[in-house]
């Protein structure tokens, strides 16, 4: 029998609840997945942690599972020895203490950590799969170098979040070249972190669009009172965020304080619940238009529709994300790594979270310009969708 795919572990820090503890844990006691216990056949040789705040568990987990924890990331990849030694290396950026940028992002070492781990390939002659958590850089330039590194060294890569492979409700699809007329995707938190979430949820849709995808020709952020004007002037589909918001498991509001159904879309309802609304305006290099809209104080979920032609109703769905302590939708995308680490096949294109990389910073940029319409050539990124969806299925 084969031996277990040895993975080497970067991150940031390692935590309850962070990121590096949702997905490695799963590579080292095993999964729920499709109604029943699944145990990789993969084990964690090595990790490099950035940061080691108070409740770190990297050493606990060393212990009881037998690896190291390395103190640089070169030492972690080669466990010690000349050259690299391991199958696959698992790339988790995300929590810690690290600072913003103008723009309001999180200047998480990612690119810093993917070129630790490319000198490595380079100096041993050989490279292996790597999947890199969510964003793939907070810069486009950084992250586009990145991808095209994998297709230089000629190793697969995937990247992103767990939104496109989480369970929907209602259970839909894009139809494969469907002509999308407008889409609205609802999303909350701050618009860099979580604003990534919904961007590349948004973006699973739409890339199966007809004629796939075609890049971004450009897009505009406005806050506060500026979106609900631009919602009376028509900019957003109102039609569209109601049937998204009906996908909603957590209406606040009324429905928080006595349990009444309501209807977040009616006259009144938002302004009062969201103060600080934000809505990013994207234009697709096909014509192609959506709205991200991040209602923060309405609803604490990820709500997506679109209008189809020749269809009368919107398509909507809600990506489900399950709760803690076990956040299962973790475990859906922990599958499609170690089908990345086992298979030396990428289940998706990395081009989806090239993209979506790349719109947060263009978003985050037209705010901080002063709501300007900015011009994104740059964000020409041509890909095909895979040809079944990857979404978890009941």
């Amino acid at each position: 029998m084969p031996e277990p795919v040895r993975i080497a572990v970067v991150a940031t820090v390692y935590r309850y609840l962070s990121h590096a503890q949702h997905l490695v844990d799963r590579f080292l006691v095993g999964y729920p997945i499709g109604g029943r216990w699944h145990r990789p056949d993969a084990r964690v040789v090595s990790m490099y942690v950035d940061q080691k705040p108070e409740g770190d568990l990297s050493g606990d987990r060393a212990r009881e599972f037998g690896f190291r924890v390395y103190p640089a990331i070169d030492q972690a990849l080669r466990c010690g020895g000349d050259k690299l030694a391991a199958d696959a290396v698992l790339i988790i950026a995300e929590h810690g203490d690290y600072p913003l940028n103008d723009l309001g992002q999180v200047l998480y070492p990612r690119f810093e950590f993917f070129q630790q781990v490319i000198r490595v390939f380079q100096d041993s002659g050989r490279s292996v799969p790597v999947y890199n958590d969510k964003h793939l850089s907070h810069s486009f330039d950084e992250a586009r170098q990145m991808v095209g590194a994998s297709r230089r060294l000629g190793f697969p890569m995937l990247a992103g979040s767990s939104l496109p492979v989480t369970w929907r409700l209602p259970d839909v699809e894009m139809p494969d070249n469907a002509q999308v007329e407008e889409a609205v995707m609802v999303g909350e938190g701050g618009p860099d972190v979580m604003g990534f979430h919904a961007l590349e949820a948004m973006q699973c849709m739409l890339e199966r669009r007809a004629g796939g995808e075609t890049g971004v020709r450009s897009v505009e952020t406005l806050e506060g009172d500026l979106v609900w004007k631009a919602g009376a002037e028509g900019r957003w589909s109102k039609d569209l965020l109601s049937s998204a918001l009906s996908r909603s498991d957590t209406p606040l509001g009324a429905t928080v304080r006595d349990g009444r159904t309501q209807d977040l879309t009616a006259r009144g309802v938002l302004p009062a619940l969201v103060s600080k609304p934000l809505a990013c305006f994207i234009e697709y290099r096909d014509g192609t238009k959506a709205t991200l809209l991040m209602l923060n104080g309405a609803v604490r979920d990820f709500n997506f529709a679109a209008k189809l032609r020749g269809r009368t109703r919107p398509l909507s769905t809600q990506f489900l994300l399950t709760p803690e302590p076990n956040v299962t939708y973790s475990a859906c995308l922990v599958s499609k790594i170690e089908e990345l680490f086992t298979t030396g096949r990428a289940p998706y294109p990395v081009e989806r979270t090239l993209l979506s990389s790349g719109l947060v910073e263009s978003c985050l940029d037209s705010r901080a310009r002063g709501y300007e319409r900015v011009e994104t050539p740059r964000l020409d990124v041509r890909y095909k969708p895979p040809a079944t969806s990857h979404r978890a299925r009941a």
